[in-house]
Order: C-alpha cells, then sequence, then structure tokens
C-alpha cells in the first residue's frame, strides 16, 4: 500500500513537470513572438487554432443539454478570460519572462479572497495571514517608489483577477456540467469573445507565425491535460511544489535565449508568494479536504 502510494505520487511528480515544461514553453512562444502581432490577434490565433482540439468534444457538449442559465455563465466567463487573456499576452511583450511566471502565481490569491466575498467561504486568521504575506512578496516583486511600474505589470494586476473570477465561475459551475464540457465551452467562448478585439487591430500573419501560434495551442492544451493527469494520481500537496519550477524555466529561458537580465527580488517575492499559496493549499486539504485554491497552470490560458 506505500509503495502504491509512493509511486502514484512519483507520476504525479512526473506529469506536474512536464505541465510546467509546457507552460514555459507556452510563454517562451509568446515571448518569441514578441510585438510583432498585436496582443488580442496573437491570443485570437492561439484559440482559434487550438477549436481543432473541441472538435471531439461537440457530442459530448451537445448531449450536456446546457440550460440557458448555464450558457450564460459561461458566456460571462468567455468575456471575463477573453479580456484576461490579452491582458496576459500583452504583459508578456513588456515584461521578463521571469517576472509575468511570478505574477501569475498572484490569481491563486484573489481566487481565495473572491471565494471568501462570493463563495461564503470562511477566511481564518492564518489564511489570512497568508494571503497578506503574498501580497507583501507582490510588492516585493514591483517594488514600488523604487522602479517605474509599467502598463505591464499593471495588466497582471488586472490579469490575476479576471483569471481569478474565471476560475470561480468554473467552480460555480462544476457539480453541474461535467469537465470536458467546461473545458470545450471556455474555447468556443473565449474565441468569441476575442474575435472582435483582434479584428481591430488586425495585421496579416504570416505563415511562420502561424505555425508558432499552433504549437502554442498545442502546447497550452497538452499542458492542461498532463495537469489533470498530475492531480487525479496524487493530492494537490504533493503536485504544488512542482509548480514551483516554472520559475525556475522561466528565469533559465529568459537569461539564455532572450538575453533578460537575472533579478533577485523578482525570485525572493515569487518565492514569498509561492510559500503563502503553498500554506493555504494545504489548511484546505487537511482541514476540510476540498480545494479551492487552485494550482497556478489551472489558470493559464
Amino acid at each position: 500500500m506505500v509503495d502504491e502510494k509512493k509511486n502514484k505520487s512519483l507520476v504525479a511528480i512526473f506529469w506536474m513537470f512536464i505541465t510546467g515544461l509546457l507552460f514555459v514553453g507556452v510563454t517562451g512562444i509568446v515571448k518569441h513572438l514578441g510585438s510583432e502581432l498585436p496582443a488580442a490577434q496573437a491570443a485570437f490565433l492561439r484559440y482559434v487554432l487550438g477549436l481543432v482540439f473541441v472538435i471531439p468534444l461537440i457530442g459530448i457538449i451537445k448531449r450536456a443539454h446546457l440550460t440557458k442559465v448555464e450558457l450564460s455563465f459561461f458566456a460571462w466567463r468567455g468575456v471575463v478570460h477573453s479580456l484576461g487573456v490579452i491582458l496576459w499576452f500583452y504583459a508578456m511583450t513588456m515584461l521578463p519572462m521571469a517576472e509575468v511566471t511570478a505574477m501569475s502565481y498572484l490569481t491563486p490569491v484573489y481566487v481565495t479572497i473572491g471565494a471568501a466575498l462570493f463563495l461564503g467561504e470562511r477566511l481564518a486568521a492564518l489564511r489570512i495571514i497568508a494571503v497578506a504575506f503574498a501580497i507583501i512578496g507582490v510588492l516585493v516583486v514591483l517594488r514600488p517608489g523604487f522602479r517605474e511600474i509599467s502598463l505591464g505589470h499593471m495588466a497582471m494586476i488586472i490579469n490575476g483577477g479576471l483569471f481569478a473570477t474565471s476560475y470561480l465561475i468554473v467552480k460555480v459551475m462544476a457539480d453541474k456540467v461535467e469537465p470536458l464540457v467546461v473545458v470545450g465551452m471556455l474555447s468556443i467562448f473565449v474565441t468569441i469573445g476575442l474575435a472582435p478585439w483582434a479584428f481591430w487591430v488586425w495585421v496579416p500573419p504570416t505563415l511562420t507565425q502561424l505555425g508558432w501560434t499552433f504549437v502554442l495551442a498545442i502546447f497550452a492544451t497538452a499542458g492542461h491535460y498532463t495537469m489533470t493527469l498530475a492531480l487525479r494520481a496524487a493530492p494537490i500537496s504533493v503536485t504544488q511544489p512542482i509548480t514551483f519550477l516554472q520559475l525556475v524555466w522561466s528565469i533559465l529561458l529568459g537569461v539564455l535565449i532572450f538575453n533578460e537580465s537575472f533579478d533577485k527580488w523578482v525570485v525572493i517575492g515569487a518565492t514569498i508568494i509561492i510559500l503563502s499559496i503553498s500554506f493555504i493549499m494545504w489548511r484546505e486539504e487537511r482541514v476540510r479536504k476540498k480545494i479551492i485554491t487552485p494550482v497556478s497552470p489551472e489558470t493559464k490560458l
């Protein structure tokens, strides 16, 4: 029994390790595309090309017989998530990869606060302290007063709130609709939501850019799938520490490939945020056996 549990933990760690590499691949491709394509158009192309992975889900979605209320929830999630995706793509053109990765860990903090405000979750004293430390971590990353807070930083701050809202909507729908329907509807509605923004700033993409965007869609889809495999194999307390490696990969990729400078304060701030989130998730799993706070990759593209 002990060996079986150990094997499942190793499998979970392996899949979460692969997940981290895939999502860092996503950020690397977006960084490579840079400002060649407007953020809204790059985001739209990622989703419209990714619709090929939704085709097998069409039958499942039809059989779900979604009500008008459920469709409205998905529509609102599409609007919110679309704006969050645009801001994330924009931030990637403005900030080093490590900073975008570090600030993406803010989303679970927003989720914790939002769950207390809108879903009736109780914020115990220890969770409040953990949230406070996470905010301190964000301030360490941003260092207001010591450097300029750019539009890229503001984009990531707002992005965290939008992705958290998207995740909370999923939590409301989780008991009503099966996961594959949730995934399919997100892809469909976000594609629709991004379309007007993309066409507003449209520039003709090259075949190379389309190729990279399709690889981006593959990496993002595969990342969500491997993350699901990891979470099925073992509890989040086992897999969560592995998500921290995304920061390491982001730093290495940024320094070695994109000639970005190493900022120790970003690493220190991200570590504080990550430890705070880990504590919140550990408490949720230990005390209630019900996870509200998402692992960081769960709120990504």
